[in-house]
């Protein structure tokens, strides 16, 4: 089944790192009844203080995927996010506290890949290793932090989740379970810190300062298989990035494909993993600003479903600005502009924006696609905390 849980440990390890962070709450954002933004009852996440990790490490909960059935994130505040950080925090022993809470230091940052490599290359607690509880109160803190919208934020990470699920049938590396969750440095609507979490297809990185989200970049998403039925529900989560940019490169005419294309194939990401702040110094391909204004509309109807991946709020203020910037936006390709055959692949870089998308060939299962995309931001990666030039 499509949503069966992964519950299959990578290395039957936890990472231990040496930066854990104080685990004591902000004193700002502690959960009490008095506290404006408290976790009540009615709180997402929110668990019964009186039973902490309340499934034995023993019995590991089915790690199972937020459902995939257009289940949409709750449009909270960031103070909402916090409460459901804390209260997710309170359903953890000391062990487990000190795995979630770490430092925001570059090297933790930049702890996520695309690659099925477990605690060998990300930071955090493994959703496989919670209890039921537990695991319901980590969803709750993804599902507070992101986008409302159908096949966007916290709908699409479920069913990139549940197509991993799928993998993890014949490839115990891949599922559900084998997705981790950490926050850099202490969740407060005080001071800086960031949201982290993710596995071999995706990874989330919400940077937050003195109750502001000023970061939602770097975000990969991707998944295979592409689209999928199970139940008789059909599944694909990246339809609205892929169907954008074919949307976007059919509006150009022949000179202006000739101009866009890329004069050498480019056949993944670019700036995928460990390739922070490598940015082309030289824009390529079409300059926005010789297109009509249908065309540029096309353009930021490509760009918005990444942009969505965060809180509806979040995603309003980025794509005003993104739009602003369109004059100095440039969009490029490789291969075909159908963007349904492996070696496809297509990019918007502006003064701010960053992305990728790419179709390649299945991992695990050859015969069918599979696709990559990365969304970056020239300037506000990971809040723009660290220098990566």
């Amino acid at each position: 089944m499509a949503l069966a849980a992964a519950t299959t440990l990578l290395g039957g390890a936890m990472y231990a790192n040496a930066n854990a962070a104080s685990v004591t709450p902000d004193p700002s954002t502690s959960a009490s009844p008095t506290t404006p933004g408290s976790a009540s009852p009615t709180t997402p996440g929110s668990t019964s203080p009186t039973n902490p990790g309340s499934t034995s490490p023993s019995t590991p909960a089915s790690a199972s995927a937020p459902e995939p059935t257009g289940t949409a994130g709750t449009g909270s505040s960031v103070s909402d996010v916090v409460d459901a950080a804390n209260a997710f925090l309170k359903t953890l022993d000391d062990d487990q506290q000190a795995d979630v809470l770490l430092d925001f230091t570059r090297a933790n940052a930049v702890a996520w890949s695309n690659e099925a490599c477990g605690a060998d290359c990300r930071v955090g607690i493994e959703l496989s290793t919670l209890g039921d509880t537990q695991l319901a109160a980590a969803k709750a803190v993804v599902e507070a932090a992101t986008g409302t919208g159908t096949d966007t934020g916290y709908d699409q990470i479920g069913q990139i989740l549940a197509a991993d699920d799928i993998l993890g049938e014949t490839n115990s590396s891949y599922g559900s379970g084998n997705y981790y969750l950490a926050f850099l440095g202490t969740p407060s609507t005080t001071g800086t810190w960031q949201l982290h979490f993710g596995g071999d297809q995706l990874a989330v990185n919400l940077t937050y300062k003195d109750g502001e989200v000023v970061g939602t970049t770097p975000y990969f998403v991707g998944v295979e298989p592409a689209t999928w039925t199970d139940d008789g529900t059909t599944y694909a989560p990246l339809s609205g990035m892929h169907d954008g940019m074919e949307s976007m490169l059919e509006g150009l005419s022949d000179d202006e494909l000739s101009e866009a294309k890329l004069s050498d194939p480019t056949t993944d990401v670019v700036l995928g993993p460990d390739e922070d702040g490598d940015f082309p110094d030289t824009k390529e391909g079409l300059a926005v600003s010789e297109l009509a204004d249908d065309q540029q509309q096309l353009v930021l109807d490509a760009i918005t479903p990444w942009v969505e991946a965060a809180d509806d709020t979040t995603a309003a203020s980025t794509l005003s600005t993104y739009e602003s910037e369109l004059d100095d936006t440039y969009i490029s390709y490789s291969g075909s502009t159908a963007l349904d055959t492996a070696g496809d692949y297509v990019r918007i870089d502006g003064p701010g924006v960053w992305i990728e998308f790419s179709v390649k060939d299945g991992v695990v299962d050859t015969s069918r696609l599979n696709y990559s995309s990365v969304y970056r931001d020239h300037d506000t990666d990971y809040g723009g905390e660290f220098s990566f030039s």
